[in-house]
């Protein structure tokens, strides 16, 4: 499975822990290929050391670790599905270029709604969980 965890994901998963973490988990145990792009990549970090005032270190650390797991996508679409924030729409560029299988997003408001695009489904983590294999720790 080919999968983009949306940013608010990936946030939930390094900070937070609970379902966003069992999909990142997934992804260092190669159940699944999470995808990313370079402006994922920088929304990751200005969120995390704007938003969550992490100190820079921490932040390398997070992106590293993403760069780490994931595929990174280069991305040639320009798509305007989202209207505001325009900025969603780099999750959808990526899974339509990176050949997603699924976005997993905890944006209830921008990119669940769409639920599909260009067969790529769109998930929320609770959502997303039930297809992952079964691990016992």
């Amino acid at each position: 499975m080919r999968v983009v965890a949306d940013t608010n994901v990936l946030i939930s998963a390094l900070l937070f822990g609970g379902l966003p973490e069992q999909i990142l988990l997934a992804g260092l145990r190669g159940e699944i290929q999470l995808l990313t792009s370079i402006p994922l990549l920088e929304e990751l970090e200005n969120v995390l050391m704007k938003k969550f005032r992490l100190e820079p270190r921490l932040v390398k650390d997070s992106g590293d670790l993403v760069r780490d797991v994931a595929e990174r996508v280069e991305v040639i679409s320009h798509l305007k599905v989202i209207k505001d924030p325009e900025g969603d729409n780099r999750v959808l560029e990526c899974a339509v270029d990176g050949k997603a299988d699924f976005v997993v997003s905890g944006d209830a408001k921008h990119i669940l709604p769409l639920r599909e695009y260009e067969g790529i489904k769109i998930l929320s983590p609770s959502d997303f969980v039930k297809l992952l294999p079964v691990t016992i720790p």
